[in-house]
């Protein structure tokens, strides 16, 4: 699969507020943008093949969203984990809500859904 890349809008959330537990400081992250993608790397530079491609697959659907690089905070890279329930990285947000890693994410992608997801939610 390849995309045509644009270059939009994404930020990249750089730290956590520590003076909270760690459910509130991920809690505070999610609502800091619509779509939040927890990732290695950040979107500029993904650490990893599925954080490429679930980055690519957003700015490819001009989607506004944040990330949040993993790598550089192992309390929350833990604690996303327990809060989602969710093993692997990365993970989408869309209003707070878990979507899925890589893998559903290119799912929905190929079937049209997340596209009608990201723009009914």
């Amino acid at each position: 699969m390849s995309f045509n890349v644009l270059n939009n809008d994404i930020n990249e959330i750089e730290y956590a507020d520590k003076s909270k537990d760690i459910r509130s400081q991920i809690e505070e992250l999610l609502k800091s943008s619509k779509v939040v993608l927890f990732m290695k790397g950040n979107a500029q530079m993904p650490q990893c093949g599925f954080s490429a491609n679930s980055v690519a697959i957003l700015k490819h659907l001009g989607v506004q969203f944040k990330t949040f690089n993993i790598l550089n905070d192992q309390e929350i890279r833990q604690g996303v984990k327990e809060f989602s329930n969710w093993p692997t990285y990365p993970q989408l947000y869309v209003n707070g809500k878990l979507i899925g890693g890589n893998d559903i994410i290119t799912e929905m992608y190929q079937s049209g859904e997340l596209q009608e997801y990201l723009k009914n939610n």
